[in-house]
Formats: structure tokens, C-alpha cells, sequence
């Protein structure tokens, strides 16, 4: 009964904002776009959208298959993008998310012996996703998910691939420069920078500066991980970075690492759907990236 041109239709209204612009979209008449929904109205028997003068108004049915069509749609595109590459005998896309800022030039290290060892295999990396990393492999948009912070959920398998250690980062002329380690108090009047996450998520914040309730003078959020550590060498603040990053940094940077009291250890996971453990790129992939490469 449900058909896709009716999944199409409902995200596209939601996507466009008008029932005009979504018939552009699916190159299909305004006509011919509302008698669709019409019949289909008609065998549900339930109204899917009032109109409302020039305005268009969801029915709670409408709205439960708008947001199937959101689940939905980007699976069966994913099944049209393999098929196809099926078809020309070609083994599909692995679909990377990245949900550690820093993690960048470990995950290129990665990528260039994984795509020499499977020949027709793209990759594609996504950082930012509209509902989060979770959703977007729960939603297909993704197969892997690279994350610090893993999840216990079923049907998700999280597999730690590296370890490492979460440390200050300051300029080679601070005056915290050359100690071993520091306690949350000496960063009550220090600007503190990060990437764009919220504090929930930032470790420094949670495991660190919280607990002994102390917050820096300043926090200052910065996308860029260079622009960051130029602002840190630049004696502008300091921030907190893995060490193993810091290590490769230094060598074209004045910057230096610090403890974070008795020291932040953490591990890099690659969370993947329990269905895909079979799947020979996703182990390929991990087994990479636990020999780093």
C-alpha cells in the first residue's frame, strides 16, 4: 500500500517547504503530486495533510509518515547505491563518521593501506551529523562510527582499536611549561580552548575540572585543530589534546604536554551495526586500525 513516491513526497514537502517546490523536485506536477497522496488517503482511509489557505498542514498520520520516510528513504538509497555498484561489478562505499575532532590524521593513516588492500572499496568520511553519530548508524547513513565515547546499546558493537592519553597542551613559554603534570586549580585563570562539542562531551571538563569544581577564566570554541594549537603556541591559551597528536605537532610547533593530574587514558572505538559483523571491509578495516595502520 505505502509506496516510495509516498516516502519521497513527504520528505520532499518537509525538504522544499511547499507542495510547488516539492513536485519540481521529484519532477513531477503539483497535480499529479497531490492525487498521489489522494489515493493513497483514500485506501488508508485517514487524511495525511490539511491545506490551510496557501499553507499545509500535517495530520499526526502525515507526520508519523514523514518521519518513517526520514528513517527510511536513506537505507533504500544506500540498497540502490550497492546494488548498483553490484551491477558494475564494483564492492561499494564504507561509510566512515567521525565523531573525534582530533582523530583526522590518524584515520588518513588508516585509509591509505585500507584502499590498497581493497581494491574497489571507496571511502567516505561524514564529521557532522544532523541527528548524531548514534543516529546516523542506526539510520544507514554510515557503517562506522569512530568515537572515544562509546555507547552500550544492542545491535551496536563498539571495538576499541588504540589507546591514548588526553593531556594539557601549552605554549613552550608558559609558565606552566616543564612540569609534569598540573591540578584542576591552576587552569582557574586560563583560557581554555575546544573544539565546538558541548561540555558534556569534553573530557577535560568532565573527568577533570568538574569534579574539582573549577572552570577556566575563559572557554573559547575553535573548529580548526592548527588554528588551535597555533593559538596555543602563540601563548594565547591552552587547550587538551592527545598526546600522540601533541607528539607530531612539536615538531613544527613551540607547544608542550602536560598531565592532567594523575592522568585521562582513553581508548578510540569503531562502533558498527551487530548485523555487519560478517562484513568483510568493516573487519578489514578495524584490524587496520588496531596495528595502526
Amino acid at each position: 500500500m505505502i509506496e516510495r513516491i509516498h516516502l519521497n513526497i513527504l520528505r520532499e514537502i518537509e525538504r522544499q517547504g511547499s507542495l510547488t517546490a516539492a513536485a519540481d523536485a521529484l519532477n513531477l506536477t503539483q497535480s499529479a503530486l497531490s492525487h498521489t497522496i489522494k489515493k493513497l488517503e483514500g485506501q488508508l482511509n485517514t487524511e495525511l495533510w490539511i491545506k490551510e489557505g496557501r499553507k499545509l498542514r500535517l495530520t499526526e498520520a502525515g507526520q508519523y509518515l514523514q518521519d518513517q520516510a526520514n528513517r527510511l528513504l536513506p537505507q533504500l538509497e544506500r540498497v540502490d547505491e550497492n546494488l548498483k555498484r553490484f551491477a558494475n561489478h564494483e564492492k561499494g562505499t564504507l561509510h566512515i563518521g567521525m565523531e573525534c575532532h582530533p582523530c583526522y590524521q590518524w584515520l588518513l593513516s588508516i585509509v591509505s593501506p585500507f584502499l590498497q588492500e581493497s581494491p574497489g572499496v571507496d571511502v567516505d568520511v561524514k564529521q557532522r551529523f544532523k541527528f548524531g553519530g548514534m543516529a546516523a548508524l542506526f539510520n544507514y547513513d554510515i557503517d562506522l562510527l569512530i568515537t572515544p565515547d562509546p555507547w552500550t546499546m544492542t545491535q551496536i558493537v563498539f571495538t576499541p582499536v588504540f589507546g591514548y592519553e588526553l593531556v594539557l597542551v601549552v605554549g613552550d613559554n608558559h609558565p606552566l611549561r616543564g612540569q609534569d603534570y598540573i591540578v584542576p586549580q591552576e587552569l582557574l585563570d586560563e583560557t581554555l580552548f575546544t573544539y565546538p562539542v558541548e561540555t558534556a562531551r569534553l573530557d577535560i571538563f568532565q573527568q577533570f575540572l568538574i569534579p574539582a569544581q573549577c572552570m577556566p577564566r575563559q572557554h573559547k570554541q575553535l573548529e580548526d585543530t592548527e588554528i588551535i594549537l597555533q593559538m596555543v603556541a602563540a601563548n594565547r591559551g591552552v587547550t587538551a589534546m592527545p598526546r600522540w597528536l601533541i607528539d607530531k605537532y612539536r615538531e613544527k610547533l613551540p607547544i608542550y604536554p602536560i598531565s592532567l593530574g594523575a592522568g585521562i587514558f582513553k581508548h578510540i572505538y569503531v562502533g558498527y551495526r551487530q548485523a555487519d559483523q560478517k562484513n568483510t571491509h568493516i573487519q578489514k578495516f578495524i584490524e587496520l586500525a588496531k596495528c595502526g595502520g
